[in-house]
């Protein structure tokens, strides 16, 4: 009997499939396939992504999806034919926008007032307002948007990519994730999780504005650890791993646990020159509205997500908005849209903008993908009077950067911005996209769990080819 295959050999000679994706994670990050080709199956156009997430359900048609049909009818009986299904609600009057729309751009694209900033960068941003979720429950829905399903248990974005084309470098991880600092959305951890792919892949999380913005990162107080000390402690716990792997070899956990335990300690030298943006210009900052205290988080968030993408992270996640709490902390505006949106969008809105922008300037929006995003849209009727209710049916997510074709617009809802009437897309087709992009073919990128060839979009998704440059 022939004596077992190692890890690496079986990968080598696997070829294709698990073996050619997870090849470029293990190969050492200066050497891996994906620097070395720009991508595992085909050349790649982006190098990163930075996703932003609007948690609770941020309003199609009160952002980028302009409808005349709801202005020209406000206030009167919706009725767009057959049964309209809610989440929690009876379908009110229709519900012209708060906010007035203009034309921006060489585009003309249509934006709300609320988001001023983002419409000034409207030419480098291709639209897809006909999305369509497969649960108007946040949970499920913010599963799939991430995970590319509606259960819990599978792997993020974020983790695939990191899985699938590794590290830029050695002193920060591949996958960061910046939670609201109100607190987790709903799944909260879960939804940058590894799940069942090896545990090294699962983010990190960042907290820029708490004291201590990784846990653990440094020891506490009242402590007896000297330099020298905690020096010697590393190198004995990193020779105590090698000797422990190397009677289970292939055990992801332990090798994800002693990876994160050498990451956490080049972290300690790495992570404060990254998360100190006091050496950034006064002019930079003001850009991201860190001189306004509505703008101030996210504008904080936004920046250290550059500084991460050009120190060599893989994917960063922003999140705005945390799980339900009253008065509302993030996009589900129930009660009161106008109060709850105009917070959450003034908040948001000049910092994304500032992103891009300051992404551009630094030549690092060529290869860098920006995604917007939420778990599904907003009713065109009103709940009570003020409020919208959940949609599943329709909501807008776009993109720019890292091969991404500007100023253009890839689908559309229906007149009262209710369904998506052209091109319905899923999450699996954006992301699929995505993995395009970055020199993936996402029907390749595969993992064997339980007895099945498991992707991150499932069994469905195609590249949207409209959207690419």
């Amino acid at each position: 009997m022939p004596p077992p295959l190692s890890r690496r050999e079986f990968l080598w000679q696997s070829g294709g499939g698990l073996g050619g994706i997870a090849l470029a994670s293990l190969l050492n990050g200066d050497a891996s396939l994906a620097q070395e080709h720009g991508g595992v199956h085909h050349r790649a156009k982006a190098k990163r992504v930075v996703q932003l997430f609007m948690s609770g359900a941020a309003s199609q048609c009160d952002t980028f999806d302009y409808k005349p049909m709801l202005i020209q009818r406000n206030g009167q009986a919706f009725d767009p034919g057959g049964r309209v299904e809610l989440f929690q609600s009876n379908p009110g009057h229709v519900m012209a926008s708060p906010w007035r729309w203009r034309q921006h751009g060489q585009s003309g694209k249509w934006i709300s007032d609320l988001l001023p900033h983002i419409a000034s960068c409207v030419d480098d941003i291709a639209f897809i307002p006909s999305m369509v979720a497969r649960s108007n429950v946040h949970g499920p829905a913010t599963f799939m948007q991430n995970t590319g399903f509606v259960l819990p248990g599978f792997p993020a974005m974020g983790a695939w990519i990191n899985y699938g084309l590794g590290s830029i470098t050695d002193n920060l991880p591949a996958f960061v994730v910046i939670p609201d600092s109100r607190g987790y959305a709903p799944n909260g951890p879960a939804n940058w999780s590894a799940a069942f792919l090896p545990a090294s892949h699962q983010g990190t999380t960042i907290r820029p504005s708490d004291r201590n913005p990784i846990f653990d990162l440094f020891p506490g107080p009242n402590n007896y650890i000297t330099p020298q000390s905690e020096r010697d402690g590393l190198q004995l716990l990193q020779e105590m791993n090698r000797r422990h792997s190397e009677t289970r070899p292939g055990d992801t956990r332990l090798e994800g646990r002693i990876q994160t335990y050498e990451l956490a300690a080049r972290l300690q030298l790495s992570a404060p020159e990254v998360l100190d943006i006091a050496r950034e210009t006064r002019e930079t900052q003001r850009l991201y509205g860190l001189d306004e205290p509505i703008t101030a988080e996210f504008g904080r968030n936004c920046l250290i997500a550059r500084r991460l993408l050009e120190r060599g992270v893989r994917f960063v996640q922003i999140w705005s908005g945390a799980d339900n709490g009253f008065p509302r902390r993030n996009w589900d505006s129930h009660e009161q849209l106008q109060r709850d949106h105009g917070d959450m969008g003034t908040s948001m809105d000049r910092p994304t903008a500032a992103l891009i922008k300051d992404l551009k300037r630094r030549g690092l929006l060529d290869d860098t993908i920006v995604m917007w995003t939420t778990e599904f849209g907003r009713m065109p009727c009103s709940q009570g009077s003020l409020g919208r209710d959940h949609n599943p049916f329709t909501f807008t997510t776009w993109m720019a950067g890292g091969g991404i074709k500007g100023g253009v617009t890839y689908g559309a809802s229906d007149e009262w911005s209710f369904r998506a009437a052209e091109d319905p897309t899923y999450c699996y087709d954006v992301h699929a996209t995505m993995l395009h992009l970055l020199g993936i073919d996402h029907t390749r990128l595969t993992y064997r769990h339980n007895g099945i060839d498991r992707r991150l979009t499932d069994v469905h998704g195609h590249v949207i080819e409209q959207i690419v440059a």
